[in-house]
């Protein structure tokens, strides 16, 4: 394995995650569905998987998914949280971030 390759998979793994809260929406049904996610980055990319092979957990987004396609859902970050100093502190603050975010968009928990 070269140096360059060991300095790139060192930089990776000590990488800073982004968490916060995250609305998918569709224009055409004008739904929306608010989650958290320990890191902002990779999310997206996660949600849009589980929704191409049909087996997304929520069944109404999956359904708009079916209905509209990719092109009739966006993805938006809402908050992004700072740095907590503990995984609890940080959960917590999620989840109550996650509830006032449901409430202002009147959306659903993915």
């Amino acid at each position: 394995m070269s140096i360059d390759r060991k300095a790139a998979i060192a930089a990776y793994k000590e990488r800073k995650t982004i968490a916060g809260i995250f609305v998918v929406r569709c224009a055409a049904s004008g739904q929306a569905w608010v989650g958290q996610a320990s890191n902002l980055e990779t999310i997206q990319n996660r949600i849009w998987f589980s929704l191409r092979q049909g087996s997304h957990i929520c069944r109404n987004l999956q359904a708009a998914w079916n209905a509209h396609g990719e092109a009739g859902l966006t993805f938006g970050e809402c908050e992004r949280l700072d740095d907590e100093e503990t995984a609890y502190v940080r959960n917590a603050l999620l989840k109550e971030r996650l509830l006032h975010w449901r409430a202002e968009l009147n959306a659903e928990a993915i």
